[in-house]
């Protein structure tokens, strides 16, 4: 038994050769089809587990779970019924917290520095969405209509959600969809990501533990063209929440049509991130690099289009490549490790694909654009931190989404030119700026076209506030009470008293 399956039976029993089956109105159960596919550790090719492959049949046995326990005993559920049952997951996830981020790391190959790190905030997370499921209410409304007509609004659940999730933070993932799914008495069908799907599996057996009862969370895994269009499309589906690329969304829009599902789209990105001359660069410098290069640039939000002021551009394209130069890349396992692998080698394949694109638009290599594969690393999915330089808006690697650790380094020379040139993307999900000057960042949170904009920080998040996109990085809002508005209808209720 090789040092890393050692580590996995002593830490994560759960993973010792057990076939991890569909979770389905409460009970684990094998496929309709009898197929399996591998999850293997990224950081080492090594197999984690056996996973059932869900088919449009395994999709429907769950959507019928789903319905069932909303018209029942879900429907019975009081808000501080929700709350209780939410609090008990929390505590559950808190106590086994080093296992799932340990299983995290395993199954994405996130740095297991960054994947516990995350505690505080996943499972804030969930404590928020708790205590909103007592404060969700609706409202009395006056009115002019002539006589005694007394109006009001409720708020009530939309139903049977489908959730498929990315791969790139698969505790987070889930949570962010089953907080609010559970906290508005919805029920859940996930699709979790065929690249990671381990978490999602285990967190539903802890939410047995927790008491959410049979049919309220159930889970699928398979592949997105199967389990994953079956779910998009299906008639009993209320709604779709969905976190990954947009060409996918613009699937699941087309899906929607048969019964006008809710949709929700959290889509990709491709941010632009401002530096100016006056900004404080001891702390733009590692703000920026891990803007873009953070859980291996796998990361929506990042800050892969970096305008710097051309009086600091060549000194800041300098340090920035020096500072990726400077980050441990290896086995997320690795406490010291800052850069883990790439999640699959399709993800390798399309990231190193971009280094020779970039290099082919006339781009220049500050940093980085090489595949590692040194000793142990050439077993996993592995690349340095790249910075591009001389690079044109126009160019591939400034407009697609490359989904790993690479920045774009592009200069400017005034205020009005950089929201002009920030906007140019089809994206609009995050933007930032670095500046000392309050009237720069006011204009620039003002000017950029994006769903979230950072001043002098990348990425910093909270419960209390939404997170979502313009344009192509979709609609609809996570966190903050904009996100469970999301999964409510509002009834307007008249009524004649006199």
């Amino acid at each position: 038994m090789s040092a890393a399956e050692q580590m996995i039976s002593r830490v994560h029993p759960w993973l010792d050769g057990k076939l991890k089956k569909l979770f389905i109105n409460g009970e684990w159960v094998e496929g309709s089809t009898g197929r399996t596919f591998e999850s293997r550790n990224p950081a080492t090719g090594e197999l984690l587990a056996d996973v059932v492959e869900g088919s449009a049949e395994d999709i429907d046995r769950a959507v019928r779970a789903a319905r069932a326990a909303f018209n029942g005993p879900w429907s019975k559920f009081k808000p501080y019924d929700r709350q209780e049952v939410l609090l008990r997951l929390c505590d559950l996830m808190d106590k086994h917290y080093d296992e799932l981020s340990l299983l995290e790391t395993l199954d994405m190959g996130g740095p297991i520095s960054r994947t516990r790190s995350r505690k505080t905030s996943i499972i804030g997370m969930l404590r928020y969405y708790a205590g909103m499921a007592t404060a969700l209410h609706g409202e009395v409304v006056e009115n002019s209509q002539p006589g005694h007509i007394f109006t009001y609004t409720s708020k009530e659940p939309v139903g049977v959600v489908g959730a498929i999730t990315a791969w790139n933070g698969p505790i987070n993932a889930v949570i962010w969809k089953l907080g609010p799914i559970l906290a508005t008495g919805c029920t859940a069908v996930f699709k979790p990501a065929e690249q990671a799907p381990l978490c999602a599996l285990r967190i539903a057996e802890l939410s047995v533990e927790a008491g959410i009862p049979p049919g309220v969370f159930n889970v699928v895994s398979g592949f997105g063209e199967t389990a994953g269009a079956a779910l998009s499309a299906h008639q009993d589906v209320d709604k779709i929440a969905f976190t990954g690329s947009h060409i996918t969304g613009q699937h699941l829009i087309r899906a929607s049509a048969g019964n006008i599902k809710r949709l929700s789209l959290e889509l990709g990105g491709k941010s632009a991130n401002i530096v100016f001359a006056d900004a404080d660069l001891d702390l733009a410098v590692p703000g920026s690099a891990m803007a873009a290069f953070s859980n291996t640039g796998q990361v929506c939000g990042a800050g892969t289009r970096l305008f710097v002021e051309r009086k600091v551009h060549d000194q800041f394209v300098e340090k920035v490549a020096a500072y990726g130069k400077g980050l441990k890349v290896g086995n997320g396992q690795d406490p010291k490790t800052q850069i883990g692998p790439l999640v699959s080698q399709q993800q390798l394949e399309r990231v190193t694909g971009y280094f020779a694109i970039g290099q082919n638009e006339g781009a220049s290599v500050a940093s980085g654009a090489e595949r590692i594969s040194e000793g142990d690393l050439s077993k996993g999915y592995f690349v340095s931190p790249t910075v591009f330089a001389n690079v044109k808006d126009e160019m591939r690697i400034a407009q697609e989404e490359i989904f790993g650790p690479v920045v774009s380094v592009l200069p400017f020379d005034d205020i009005d030119e950089v929201i002009a040139r920030g906007n140019t993307s089809q994206y609009g999900l995050g933007g930032g700026v670095w500046t000392q000057n309050l009237k720069k960042a006011h204009r620039i949170a003002k000017g950029l076209r994006s769903g979230s904009v950072w001043v002098n920080c990348w990425m910093t998040r909270d419960p209390a506030m939404p997170f979502g996109g313009y344009k192509m990085s979709g609609y609809g809002r996570e966190s903050g009470i904009q996100h469970l508005e999301e999964f409510l209808n509002v009834k307007s209720v008249w009524m004649n008293v006199t």
